[in-house]
């Protein structure tokens, strides 16, 4: 099997979503940016607060998990994260909701 790649691009993602591909899709943008704009059927787990609660997250630490955020520099820290809490699929969605919103779903608000 092939390593994972850190990074997935947005219209990589939702070839995985229109696919069915089985996958955690989490946000880790704070509440307050959930709730200007988000993408349907994502997990907020902000930043902030993962080390307190990726146990949440476990029984996915074999499955893909895609990370995003606004433009991609937290989620890829996230992604990094994971993987060496030992969540080898963990991947950073690069472009964040922010190219999500400009080439996959204009109905999401940019900010």
């Amino acid at each position: 099997m092939t390593e994972t790649p850190l990074e997935i691009s947005c219209a990589d993602v939702q070839q995985k979503r229109a696919a069915n591909e089985p996958f955690l899709f989490l946000d880790c943008r704070e509440a307050s940016e959930y709730a200007t704009a988000k993408i349907a059927g994502t997990t907020l787990l902000p930043m902030s607060e993962i080390t307190e609660r990726v146990q949440e997250i476990l029984p996915h630490q074999n499955d893909v998990v895609i990370v995003h955020c606004h433009h991609g520099g937290r989620s890829l820290r996230v992604a990094r994260w994971l993987r060496q809490q030992g969540f080898p699929h963990a991947m950073s969605m690069a472009g964040g909701i922010d190219e999500w919103s400009q080439l996959i779903d204009t109905n999401v608000p940019r900010y």
